[in-house]
């Protein structure tokens, strides 16, 4: 039953993170005097409407998306001259560009909205492997629930390691991620020289870095029994902050949050080979990308097993995903016609600078071949995607 309500709850979260998408271009057309004639969420035969002022508001019987209806979105749609003054293609470029931006950005704040109230509350994961110390041991264990014993070295514990330090270098070699420090300390022995950042001080502490027998996993999923370099402290693997400090955690876990929203965007056409082998029944790569569908699935199951962070981190990573997303400079999305827009002001102050008129309006008829491209494109993948998470799910481990 909890795995049913968790993928009732993230539906119905996605479908109001759409219908605030929509609501952010209503309010902001409201808002610059033009005219707004429909906003409704979904599509296909009206299920539901009202109407109040000049715009009617309702719910479509198809559940994938929304749409708000400015009159004039385009200088080729027919206007009465009465509605001519408040037509989208009237308006200050500036203007236009914040109306078509407003879906995204309320996409963004909404993430942000989660992020803030995870770590206010249940705190953030370390994403970014962040090199933050939690625990200074009384030894260096060669497994987790191994015990300490009198006499046995602590080299971080006797070269002065704090909870909360940071670091940031290895015998000089720079250390970004936990990983770098790992690997950086891995092959060494003896005295080792750490830069570590205290309190916005950086110091300089020397461990005696001793060897321990590991069992490694390695990214193939392999395991190796080795001999490696260790001084004995653990990784901060959850951030905690105050209602005042969650702020600025929010604010670098949502700067962490587009950098891998980029990355994963970059990389995403050669992670569809994947989602075709999956459909023909290959293993399903856990790094593969997921439709509404898939991710809905798994927000039940995180429901199910009681992993209330991981169900949140996905919302928000959903909002920031979708909201970047569309602003890809394509047609049909926003961005597209962001781009369409800023083009339009570009040329004509280059047209002005040559004492020239303003150029005629863009004609979106010439763009429709790239339009249905992208559509196409877009339709095709989704329908992977979506067949993919129902025959071949991701699951959680």
């Amino acid at each position: 039953m909890a795995y049913f309500l968790g993928i009732l709850l993230f539906a119905v979260l996605i479908g109001i993170s759409i219908a605030l998408h929509e609501l952010g271009h209503l309010a902001t057309a409201k808002m610059f005097g033009m005219k707004v004639t429909r906003y409704f969420i979904g599509f296909g035969p009206r299920i539901w409407s009202f109407r109040r002022g000049e715009t009617e508001y309702g719910l479509k019987a198809i559940p994938a998306g929304g749409f708000c209806e400015i009159t004039g979105m385009t200088a080729l749609e027919e206007v009465s001259p009465q509605d001519a003054p408040r037509a989208f293609y009237r308006q200050k470029t500036w203007k236009r560009v914040i109306v078509l931006a407003a879906g995204s950005i309320t996409h963004f704040i909404i993430g942000f909205v989660v992020l803030y109230v995870m770590a206010a509350t249940m705190g953030l994961k370390n994403i970014a492997d962040t090199p933050v110390i939690a625990e200074v041991g009384d030894c260096v264990q060669t497994n987790a629930d191994d015990k300490c014993e009198p006499g046995e070295p602590a080299p971080a514990k006797a070269a002065g390691f704090q909870v909360g330090d940071e670091i940031v270098a290895v015998a000089g070699k720079d250390t970004p991620t936990w990983s770098d420090v790992q690997l950086a300390t891995r092959d060494r022995s003896g005295p080792t020289e750490f830069r570590v950042e205290r309190d916005g001080t950086e110091l300089t502490l020397t461990a005696d870095v001793v060897r321990v027998t590991r069992e490694l996993l390695y990214q193939d999923g392999h395991t190796e029994k080795k001999e490696v370099g260790a001084i004995g402290v653990v990784r901060q693997s959850d951030f905690t902050y105050t209602p005042l400090t969650a702020f600025g955690g929010a604010t670098e876990f949502t700067g962490q949050m587009f950098q891998n929203t980029w990355h994963g965007l970059l990389k995403f056409p050669e992670k569809i080979p994947a989602v075709i082998k999956a459909i023909a029944g290959g293993e399903r790569d856990a790094d593969s990308p997921v439709s509404v569908v898939g991710a809905s699935r798994l927000g039940g199951e995180a429901v199910e097993k009681g992993i209330w962070p991981l169900f949140w981190f996905m919302l928000a990573g959903l909002n920031f995903f979708v909201g970047v997303f569309n602003l890809l400079p394509l047609l049909p999305l926003d961005g597209g016609h962001i781009a369409v827009n800023l083009y339009e002001r570009v040329r004509n102050w280059v047209r002005k600078l040559r004492g020239l008129p303003d150029g005629a309006p863009v004609n979106y008829t010439r763009l429709l071949p790239l339009t249905y491209f992208v559509i196409f494109v877009g339709g095709a993948v989704t329908l992977l995607t979506v067949t993919a998470d129902i025959v071949n799910p991701i699951r959680l481990q």
